[in-house]
């Protein structure tokens, strides 16, 4: 290991470009798809909110859900958008540490919460007569919990284990404060540091993988023995925005933190990094408001109201 190290105060991020036409565009592509995050997932959190209907264990993860996209994308996004504007792409490095922190934790938690809500998807559909009495207020908030304190104790490790390296540099080649990006600046041996991202990705993203396969299982075998066409269709259906998520959110991942390195893998990584960050946000409540009749049902309710006031 070299005795010397960089005492760093702050990091340059490279971002996603130098270009500035190319600048201009991603700035004006991922501030709608921004805007499009935030409007979408608060429209979720109100409508589970204000209508009784979508008081149900379902709801309460979906809202989780919507909460902890908000955090994400509001941990990276407004600093990617001003660097895109600005020359000089610097973060002061305890900001850096408080942003790989932050996205680490919502990052955990969303694919435990998606592990949660694979079960919630089994009971009902398995277990529809005993439901509400299996998936209690209680679990529902044991399960949350578990889902927030496993998330954001991986990333106190993963945090700490990362920024307690020697660095060569403060430059970093992405758009935000990454691990395996900051990983790269390591003058010293980083082998104990990718044996604990390897069982960081085993524990945060295949042990929840491997739950919701469990229990998607469970659940095409419970379907496949219904009769009737239309009921078969009604409970593929109420499973189809879930999976569609899943499949997202944990193909992104894996393929990010499992996928074999490669000469491309940087550049690769920050445009997954960058469809983490910013899309899979932005199509989760689209993709559960479209696919689902209840909340359609919610929105209407909310317009109709705010018209007949008018």
């Amino acid at each position: 290991m070299r005795s010397s190290r960089t005492w760093v105060i702050e990091f340059i991020l490279l971002g996603l470009s130098s270009d500035l036409e190319t600048q201009v565009f991603l700035f004006v592509l991922v501030l709608t798809m921004y805007l499009v995050t935030l409007v979408g997932n608060v429209l979720i959190l109100l409508l589970i909110r204000l209508d009784n209907r979508l008081h149900n264990p379902m709801y309460f993860f979906l809202s989780l859900l919507s909460f902890v996209d908000l955090c994400y994308t509001n941990s990276i996004a407004p600093q990617m958008l001003a660097h895109l504007l600005s020359a000089q792409k610097s973060i002061p490095f305890y900001s850096c540490v408080l942003q790989l922190y932050t996205s680490l934790a919502m990052g955990g938690s969303e694919f435990f919460l998606l592990g949660a809500m694979a079960y919630d998807r089994y009971v009902a559909v398995c277990h529809p007569l005993h439901y509400m009495v299996i998936m209690h207020g209680g679990l529902c908030l044991g399960l949350a919990a578990g889902c927030l304190v496993a998330g954001f104790t991986n990333s106190l490790m993963e945090t700490i284990i990362t920024f307690r390296l020697p660095l060569c540099n403060n430059v970093i080649n992405h758009f935000a404060c990454e691990t395996l990006a900051v990983l790269r600046l390591a003058c010293g041996d980083i082998s104990f540091n990718k044996v604990m991202v390897a069982i960081s990705g085993f524990l945060v993203i295949m042990l929840p993988c491997s739950l919701v396969l469990f229990s998607y299982g469970r659940i095409v075998t419970a379907i496949l023995q219904i009769r009737s066409a239309q009921g078969r269709s009604k409970a593929f259906g109420t499973c189809a925005s879930h999976l569609t998520v899943v499949f997202m959110c944990f193909g992104a991942t894996i393929f990010t933190y499992l996928g074999p390195r490669s000469a491309a893998s940087v550049e690769v990584e920050k445009i997954v990094a960058l469809f983490y960050a910013v899309v899979a946000p932005m199509l989760n409540p689209l993709i559960y408001s479209l696919r689902n009749k209840e909340v359609v049902a919610a929105l209407r309710k909310v317009l109709e109201k705010f018209r007949d006031e008018e």
